[in-house]
């Protein structure tokens, strides 16, 4: 999986990590069970520090979506693994700020539900349950 970070972005490092390994996940190109480079690895292939990287995998990790093995590494966790009751209230928790901010930039209901739609559609690569 192709990784690229915007060094002049606002978005911090770790958080441009943990999104595109998430988004590989969620597309199909990283599968359950597949390792992810090294800490030490993925750090030197992106230019970044080795802290920031430990500091992606222990959130991935947190959040369910890696598992660590002690002999394998980092690796993705399986569908199961990766499901949270939680999650539900996390994911209305970050779309309040989206909704409140495409009211106040004029965004329609409508629009609004079709750029989700669009968004989730990509993520899942033309995957069936769509």
């Amino acid at each position: 999986m192709l990784i690229s970070i915007d060094f002049e972005s606002d978005v911090p490092l770790y958080t441009q990590l943990k999104s595109q390994i998430v988004q590989g996940i969620a597309s199909g190109r990283l599968k359950p069970g597949e390792p992810l480079p090294s800490v030490r690895q993925m750090a030197v292939d992106l230019g970044i520090n080795m802290h920031t990287v430990n500091k992606t995998y222990a959130l991935l990790k947190n959040e369910g979506y890696t598992v660590i093995h002690k002999r394998r590494g980092v690796m993705i966790a399986s569908l199961e693994q990766m499901k949270e009751s939680g999650f539900g209230t996390r994911l209305e928790q970050s779309l309040r700020p989206l909704a409140a901010e495409a009211i106040c930039k004029g965004v329609g209901r409508e629009n609004f539900t079709d750029l989700c739609t669009r968004v989730y559609r990509q993520m899942k690569g033309g995957k069936s349950n769509a």
